[in-house]
């Protein structure tokens, strides 16, 4: 083995362009192997690699920084490594077009920027790796990181990724070891070149496999800026943190607009030093915002910065509108600002670790799997952020929300960007988004609400939730049939069943039938009549009456759901008189048989003297009418309704129950559309009084 890397190290040496391309070819698939790479050093092939790295052209170049970057990996030959290889290899980047010479020059400042994160026997010198290393030659190349940006965009996925795999070891580095005023300002002219669009759209596209892992460092190096801006506390004896709550207030143009100065130069100095509402009136809660910030750090400061400077026009708009309304009533736009950030930061998780990520991703292999690990809106924090306080405000607005409902109104933000933004999937741009939490309807978002809720008790109450439910439909269930019995006891009128006026010999209209359940609920009182009369009959009018306990059954092709295809659903939406309602019962054999009292054991015992028969027939006019007669004569006889506005009808009430019940809704709590309404009078109240239970039973 020895004699072969002798002989090509030798050859590496050659005069000769093709022998040396040739031996840089075959090492470029050896070097990565560490035992391989020892023994390459020993021979001091180093020296003649380092050489074609800085001198050779074309393929003998792209072999030699291949075969550089693959030992670079294996954490060997960093003695070689020095100021004139990285202006070498910047050089490179910025001037060469062809892919795989870039690829190469890439892997090396890769691993030269990264270096201080592996744990390497060869101790570096301070400054001849990682960022700092960069920074000597792109003072030369100033045009680097453009370039470098510029890649991101191209056709072929390897050097996409090695680009993007470079900015991220730039980026990383940058953090962690410059200076709390430097780091911004490098994130800062990479967000300037335009590198969060160029990711989104990487994130976004076709070849999410090709790019995985530099785009899921990029999004966690993404939360790891949110986590260290979050983390930096506001502080206003630094000037950048003066500068940017300075410029909250200038962008409000509050002494403009507050018409309180006549425009004097004395006069506007004594208002900005005097006005006792300075801050109150931008939506903080003193006029020491400093303590507001608490929680979200700078990161709060920047995101209502940024609002406050980007959508001046509308930021001074908002503050005209509510500085008209009593202040109770007034929306804190700057509170509201950092609840919105709390909101974005908890929604993405920011707080999660990167090897959480990593892991994340490990186990999702699949395309489906990349598509839930990533989250290009991630990238867009600065308008997802003025989305989310655009629809704060309208929810405010909306709702006609004061300051005591403040928290309230931020769970429904919460909700919204949670359904909106987490229920995108990862190829919805942005604008859709904006769009969509723009224009959510508030009915929908209130429904997503009770949902929520009524999942998170699901979860943390499990069977006594499931025990609640079963009570509340039962109640529901008792108070319906009382509803649709006291239809039953009002009495209803019905078309007599016959055949249409078309087939009548005369044109002589076959009348009409009164029918009424009796006060003790167990006889049916009808009788016939030529014409709807204008007032109910009387009971004792009605001259003939069904016994309840003689009926073995009722049926009918009213519809039992509003899905059914069958001819019984179209008999609902049809004229009336196809609609029929047909009770069954035993009819005695003899004139003197009574019909015993017993209920259940009347046809067990009356079955040899009594036949089977159509006992009265009901056309009802109206599908409401039909839900209410053939429910409630189900339910009399102890039967489950089966029409569907009566089943709907149990489902709302016992879903309100619920919902009242979760709520623990108080009188104090309920929204009224005007005032409260006040508490009856009870002057001339004795207690000559009862309750009509029954309907005059």
């Amino acid at each position: 083995m020895e004699n072969n890397i002798s002989e090509l190290v030798e050859r590496l040496g050659s005069d000769e362009d093709a022998v040396r391309k040739m031996a840089v070819f075959k090492l470029q698939s050896s070097i990565g192997d560490p035992s391989f790479a020892d023994i390459f050093i020993a021979e001091g092939g180093l020296t003649r690699l380092r050489y074609l790295a800085l001198h050779a052209s074309g393929n003998t170049l792209a072999y030699s920084l291949t075969s550089f970057a693959r030992l670079l990996e294996v954490d060997k030959g960093w003695e070689f490594v020095d100021q004139e290889v990285v202006e070498r290899i910047v050089e490179l980047i910025v001037t060469h077009p062809l892919v795989n010479i870039l690829r190469g020059a890439m892997s090396i400042l890769v691993s030269v920027v990264s270096h201080p994160y592996t744990n390497g026997s060869n101790a570096p010198e301070k400054g001849t790796f990682g960022f700092r290393a960069l920074k000597p030659a792109i003072a030369i190349y100033p045009q680097f990181l453009e370039m470098l940006v510029s890649r991101l965009s191209s056709a072929d996925h390897a050097l996409c990724a090695n680009a993007l795999q470079l900015i991220n070891s730039l980026m990383r580095d940058s953090i962690t070891n410059d200076s709390e005023s430097e780091w911004p300002r490098f994130i800062q002219k990479l967000q300037d070149l335009g590198v969060i669009r160029a990711v989104y759209c990487l994130m976004q596209g076709s070849a999410l496999q090709d790019h995985a892992h530099p785009l899921i460092e990029f999004q966690s190096l993404t939360k790891v800026l949110l986590r260290k801006w979050r983390e930096i506390r506001l502080d206003l004896e630094k000037p950048e943190h003066r500068r940017a709550l300075k410029g909250i207030h200038l962008a409000s143009q509050q002494e403009r607009n507050s018409g309180k100065t006549s425009g004097s130069p004395n006069e506007v100095r004594r208002s900005k030093k005097h006005n006792p509402d300075k801050w109150r009136r931008l939506g903080f809660a003193t006029e020491s915002p400093v303590a507001q910030f608490e929680d979200m750090g700078f990161l709060g400061m920047m995101d209502l910065a940024d609002y406050a400077r980007s959508h001046q026009d509308e930021y001074q708009r908002i503050l005209l509108e509510q500085s008209t309304k009593p202040m109770q009533q007034r929306c804190p736009i700057a509170r509201a600002s950092l609840s919105v950030t709390s909101i974005l930061y908890e929604h993405f998780e920011v707080d999660k670790s990167e090897m959480e990520d990593a892991k994340s991703y490990l186990i999702l292999e699949s395309r489906s799997g990349l598509d839930k690990v990533f989250k290009p809106l991630l990238l867009h924090w600065t308008r997802l952020h003025v989305a989310g306080l655009y629809a704060f405000f309208r929810l405010w607005k909306a709702t006609g929300a004061e300051l005591e409902d403040y928290e309230k109104i931020v769970e429904l933000v919460r909700i919204l960007v949670e359904s909106v933004v987490g229920g995108a999937p990862r190829t919805k741009d942005v604008h859709d988004v904006e769009e969509e939490l723009a224009n959510f309807e508030y009915s929908r978002l209130r429904e997503l609400q009770m949902e929520l809720l009524e999942l998170t008790y699901e979860d943390v109450w499990g069977q006594h939730l499931r025990q609640v439910r079963e009570e509340l439909h039962h109640e529901a269930l008792h108070f319906i049939k009382e509803q649709r019995v006291r239809c039953l006891l009002q009495g209803a009128w019905f078309r007599n069943d016959g055949p249409p006026k078309s087939e009548l010999t005369s044109s002589r209209d076959p009348g009409w039938k009164f029918v009424q359940l009796s006060h003790n609920r167990r006889v049916l009182h009808f009788g016939d009549f030529d014409a709807i009369e204008k007032r109910s009959p009387e009971l004792d009018a009605l001259p003939e009456k069904l016994e309840l306990s003689n009926v073995s059954s009722v049926v009918s092709n009213v519809s039992s759901s509003p899905d059914d295809s069958s001819s019984t659903a179209k008999s609902v939406s049809c004229p009336v008189s196809s609609t029929k309602i047909t009770i069954h019962g035993f009819q005695s054999t003899s004139s003197t048989n009574e019909p015993p009292k017993g209920g259940g054991h009347t046809r067990t015992n009356s079955k040899t003297t009594q036949g089977e028969g159509v006992l009265l027939s009901l056309c009802p006019e109206t599908p409401s009418v039909a839900s209410e007669w053939l429910d409630g004569l189900l339910m009399l006889l102890n039967q489950q309704p089966i029409t569907s506005e009566t089943n709907d009808m149990i489902d709302l009430v016992g879903n309100y129950g619920l919902k009242i019940r979760l709520l623990n809704v108080r009188y104090d709590d309920a929204i009224f559309a005007s005032d409260a309404p006040s508490v009856p009078s009870r002057d001339g109240l004795n207690e000559d009084y009862y309750y009509d239970v029954f309907g005059g039973a």
